[in-house]
């Protein structure tokens, strides 16, 4: 049995840790707020964006050269998760994910772009095919990155150097929620119309169909990379918040069982030494 020595210095210990877990509780509250702001503020301009791409499309008979389907033979694969850990199995649920895709015939040859270090480092230690990426990004998610992100998987695709790209992510839906989704991000998929029939008319197009579509598909592409990351960074402070919160009360309930021990050991080495000096003076008086 450890004595009282041991087992203060252990509630000093769990103390500390649990002044730790309070403080990360909180920051992580207050980046969830901000985060929670920029992706309520960017789903709408992003709903939007695609119903204007899925009228567009639905009147125009112009192609171009980011809704061409061809031949699947290569495909990109994009990993989003967290610079850090500390929120539960968010990023294993992520990565383990990403993984049964890979070993899946789903596709005939993948290859990897994880944004994030948790999926760097776990795809590296798999030795799996890794095409770019992007470990620094989540630590600070800003519009400049979720837009040279999508410029380099256009270029990509555009060279031919993936025939599909694909994305998965966790997309937030509320403080204790989130679900992971797997999207197509190229080719573009023109967004379904909505289910009330469009009037049998067609627009004016200033400028004209062509240059709208060559300036809406990278934009539509920019917005979908964009709100995944927004998504994740949001549910990931969520989980973060989550895992704190119960870190933070098994340490309390660690701290009354660890007292409980400490008071009855004390008390037993108290009542021992009791013992020790009745029975000592018994001995002298005999």
């Amino acid at each position: 049995m450890a004595n009282t020595r041991d087992l203060r210095r252990r509630i000093k210990s769990v103390k500390g840790t649990q002044q730790i877990t309070k403080a990360m509780k909180m920051v992580a509250a207050a980046k969830l707020r901000r985060a929670q702001v920029r992706i309520l503020r960017a789903r709408p301009y992003a709903d939007t964006l695609s119903r204007v791409l899925a009228s567009l499309a639905e009147r125009t008979e112009h192609t171009h050269p980011l809704l061409q389907q061809r031949e699947v033979k290569r495909t990109w694969l994009v990993v989003v998760t967290s610079d850090k850990g500390l929120c539960g199995s968010f990023n294993h649920n992520m990565v383990r994910y990403a993984a049964k895709l890979v070993d899946s015939d789903r596709w005939p040859s993948v290859e990897l772009v994880p944004i994030g270090k948790k999926a760097v480092d776990f795809f590296r230690k798999r030795d799996s095919t890794i095409a770019a990426a992007e470990p620094t990004v989540m630590s600070k998610v800003t519009a400049a990155e979720g837009r040279r992100i999508a410029t380099s998987l256009i270029d990509a695709f555009s060279e031919g150097r993936a025939d599909e790209i694909w994305i998965v992510y966790n997309r937030f839906l509320s403080l204790i929620r989130h679900e992971t989704v797997l999207e197509r991000v190229l080719p573009v998929e023109p967004p379904a119309a909505t289910e009330a029939p469009l009037p049998n008319v067609d627009y004016i197009y200033e400028p004209d169909p062509a240059t709208l579509l060559a300036e809406l598909l990278p934009r539509h592409v920019e917005v979908q990379i964009q709100t995944a990351l927004y998504d994740s960074s949001a549910a990931e402070h969520a989980a973060r918040m989550t895992a704190m919160d119960a870190a933070t009360k098994n340490a309390n309930d660690m701290i009354d069982r660890l007292t409980l021990l400490y008071n009855r050991t004390r008390q037993a080495a108290i009542t021992k030494e009791l013992i020790e000096i009745v029975s000592g003076a018994q001995a002298l008086e005999e």
